[in-house]
């Protein structure tokens, strides 16, 4: 009776083993699995850390962790930073997107990063020109160089708005610009001799100005044109009038003197 009971609860205790074996791996291995391809998490100098180096990425991943410190998105094919790209990332301190193919940074991408991070690495991207707006209230020390990048007043105001990361600003060169002369040189180097956004202003006002004298010629030409018609149509009458009766003429003249006046 005792081996035969035996028997029977042989395989309802394995069953219960198994059963709480898979539950145990399936919990260990749940938040792993939640990751994109190529990435993992990690501690480093105590800072929850978050790698996707090299990673095939096309686009910033979304299942990275909130409480993440450090984020390494290098080497991958991120061509376009959205708006909120990172928003759920409020306690990242450094931000690495060097390496990738990105063209295009919309407005508010780094919103919610402002409190925190120091760090944000843009090198070696395909950025030709951004507005100063995409960066919003950041402090973080940025690295712009290795981009081919258009000279001319957007990406000075840029410059002016960010804090460049030490020893990168060299690194900001000239791949086209406004200025034949410029291309080919460090950024910060023309603009000590050269104000874009001056140039610029001074263009528009010039053009202002054309644009206003041809309106105000317009305006002088329809007058002038204006008077000389009607002077033509009191000439006609008058000489007509001169054609008819004394009496009837008085009366027509009186008229006309009245009219034109």
């Amino acid at each position: 009776m005792t081996a035969a009971r035996g028997l029977l609860l042989h395989p309802i205790t394995m069953g219960l083993f198994l059963q709480s074996l898979f539950l145990l791996l399936g919990s260990c291995l749940h938040p792993a699995a939640a990751f994109p391809k190529g990435c993992y998490p990690s501690e480093e100098e105590g800072l929850k850390t978050f790698r996707c180096s090299n990673a095939q990425l096309t686009e910033v991943p979304r299942d990275i962790p909130n409480d993440t410190n450090k984020l390494y998105l290098d080497f991958n094919q991120i061509s376009f930073l959205p708006r909120d790209a990172f928003r759920d990332l409020p306690l990242l301190l450094e931000l690495d997107l060097s390496h990738n193919a990105i063209t295009r940074i919309e407005s508010g991408a780094f919103q919610g990063l402002a409190e925190h991070l120091h760090s944000l690495d843009l090198s070696s991207n395909r950025l030709v020109s951004v507005s100063k707006d995409a960066f919003g209230n950041l402090k973080a020390k940025v690295n712009l160089s290795s981009n081919p990048w258009l000279c001319d007043c957007r990406l000075q105001e840029l410059i002016r708005a960010v804090e460049l990361a030490a020893d990168s600003s060299g690194g900001i060169v000239c791949d086209s610009s406004t200025q034949e002369e410029h291309v080919g040189k460090a950024f910060l180097q023309v603009i000590a001799d050269t104000d874009f956004c001056n140039v610029y202003k001074k263009t528009t006002d010039i053009a202002m100005l054309v644009t206003m004298f041809g309106w105000f010629a317009m305006v002088i030409s329809y007058l002038v044109y204006y008077v000389r018609q009607n002077q033509e149509d009191a000439r006609r009458h008058l000489e007509y009038l001169k054609s008819l009766p004394s009496k009837q003429r008085r009366s027509e003249e009186s008229s006309t003197i009245s009219t034109v006046v």
